[in-house]
């Protein structure tokens, strides 16, 4: 697209609004003023803005909830969406400032193109419709932490609209039980982020901390199509997992680069949508999930008491574990939309629509970044399942902890060991102790190599299950010494002398004439113990099953 050039009152300066490419990097938090999302459920609806409970007619009793969620994701970029501000987790209060992002007079927007892309990519895997030609607008609300007294956003006509995502619930422990679920996308759209507000409650003051202010979001709004907490952690965590494969957000929630704002109501099925209020800013599934189910069960008991609900924005105090009322809750008129002068139509090209001749780094090509679109996890969870043989539930174990699908696919590239066992340790023992020590993949002491070796040693069966698990133990202490090594220095290995192992059975059998006794009355948990004293002589060095076949031979059974 080709750069217009817009001339300010200074005299021998010109200011041009260009594409700027952000390249990739990710930190920060992100919050924004809310979209509405229950126009079209509730557009045929009169509300009013209050709504008082009716007395249920006889025999009814039953609430139906309805649920949709603003989700604000921080787009991976290096500089923010209007500037060349650099964006950085963490920094020094008010050090990643640029004039725009401080909204001095005189300075103008400048799009950078790494945001574009990524809300292209996004909007495509989200199978939403790529809209070739949006608009930025200007939401006009006032807080100390956003200086111009707008936001830059995409109310009218956003870059990708009517998508859908689709995620799994499991309805009870069976895999069988498992049901798949979608949820509508109306629309997802680019955004300014505000800075920060610091509230020093000792000082009786409120600190600004601009770092964040102008960081480019990814605002992705949900239909109101979910019913409980349980619903929305699950979908939002099928799009956080979705943006972290497409390279688009980090998708933090701890850094607060996903945030989450949830829109509820409560009615009697058949009759028109509830009141709805807005919880704002959860930064956690747990928490969204928790919140979600409190707000649910606070307005049916309020409405059940004769109350009404009223149409605001709350807080979840996750110390307490209930919503709070923070204000009234705004509407469109409210914030003054407007039309953003600065700023031309947005307009992106497919291989039909491309101007011949067109210089790359001046367009983007919506084929050429759906062509660029990696695995997403619905599909690499269906390939894992087909390739290894493992349930869908291990599929989604591996793929929720951030780095353990890699170390899986390491640890299979370097043993001969079958999947499912190897599934069987990384899912069973190493994530245990992950989680034990509360330490990410990326922390772990042990290694895929170390692993893919434990693993070689017990699939050769050079030593025992329990004698791996000690070995594995060893490995986790991060001393530096390989599985071989640690089984030779605790003598850990099995017993290959098929003599001595005869003898030790021997030995065992004329030692226990009860227990023999009680195999031979063919007691099923007696062979169990005489293999089980054999191997506490052989000090867990034999194997169970040779033990087993020994013991049957020499006891004629």
């Amino acid at each position: 697209m080709a750069a217009p050039v817009l001339r300010l009152g200074f005299p021998g300066r010109l200011w041009a609004l260009t594409w700027r490419d952000g390249g990739s990097r990710h930190r920060s938090g992100s919050q924004t003023g809310p979209t509405s999302i229950w126009a079209r459920r509730q557009s045929s609806v009169a509300q009013p803005s209050l709504h008082t409970a009716q007395k249920p007619r006889k025999g009814e009793h039953k609430w139906a909830a309805v649920v949709g969620l603003e989700i604000h994701a921080q787009i991976s970029s290096n500089s923010k969406l209007f500037s060349g501000a650099q964006v950085c987790f963490a920094a020094p209060p008010n050090s990643l400032v640029s004039y725009f992002d401080a909204s001095l007079p005189g300075t103008l927007p400048v799009l950078n193109r790494r945001c574009v892309e990524a809300a292209v990519m996004t909007g495509l895997a989200l199978n939403c419709h790529i809209n070739k030609k949006s608009l930025f607008d200007r939401k006009h609300y006032f807080y100390s932490d956003l200086p111009a007294g707008y936001q830059i956003t995409q109310q009218r006509l956003p870059i990708a609209a009517n998508g859908h995502l689709t995620y799994c619930i499991y309805l009870g422990k069976k895999p069988s039980q498992e049901t798949t679920k979608t949820v509508r996308i109306k629309q997802i759209q680019l955004e300014q982020d505000s800075g920060k507000s610091l509230h020093d409650d000792l000082r009786s003051q409120t600190l600004i901390d601009l770092n964040r202010a102008g960081i480019g979001l990814l605002e992705v709004v949900l239909e109101p199509d979910l019913c409980c907490g349980e619903e929305a952690a699950l979908a939002v965590r099928e799009l956080q997992l979705i943006l972290q494969a497409l390279g688009t957000s980090q998708a933090n929630m701890a850094e607060g680069q996903l945030r989450v704002d949830a829109n509820i109501s409560v009615h009697h099925p058949g009759e028109p949508l509830g009141v709805r209020t807005e919880v704002k800013n959860l930064n956690s599934l747990r928490f969204l999930a928790k919140a979600i189910d409190y707000e649910i069960q606070r307005q049916i008991t309020e409405l059940e008491n004769g109350g009404e609900i009223l149409n605001e924005t709350r807080s979840f105090d996750y110390k307490l574990g209930c919503t709070m009322p923070m204000r009234d809750k705004e509407g469109k008129q409210d914030y003054r939309f407007m039309p953003e002068p600065n700023l031309p139509p947005l307009v992106l090209y497919d291989d039909t629509s491309l101007p011949q001749g067109a210089d790359s780094q001046q367009v983007i090509n919506v084929d050429q970044l759906r062509d660029m679109l990696p695995e997403l996890p619905s599909a690499t969870r269906e390939r894992l399942v087909q390739q290894y043989g493992m349930l869908p539930e291990h599929s989604f174990a591996l793929l929720n902890e951030v780095g353990l699908l890699e170390f899986f696919q390491n640890v299979i590239k370097e043993t001969r060991t079958e999947p499912k066992k190897v599934t069987n340790w990384v899912l069973n023992t190493f994530l245990c102790y992950l989680k034990q020590q509360n330490l990410a993949v990326s922390e772990s002491p042990v290694t895929p190599s170390a692993l893919a070796e434990l693993l070689n040693l017990l699939d050769r069966k050079a030593i025992s299950s329990s004698a791996a698990k000690q070995v594995f133990e060893e490995l986790w202490k991060g001393e530096g010494k390989t599985a071989a090594q640690i089984v030779s220095e605790q003598k850990l290995e099995l017993m290959q002398d098929q003599e001595a192992l005869e003898k030790l059975c021997q030995t065992t059998i004329d030692g226990h004439p009860q227990v023999v006794m009680d195999v031979k009355k063919r007691n099923p948990k007696a062979i169990n113990k005489l293999i089980g004293l054999v191997r506490k002589a052989s000090l867990s060095r034999a194997d169970p099953a040779l033990i087993k076949k020994i013991l049957e031979r020499k006891l004629s059974l």
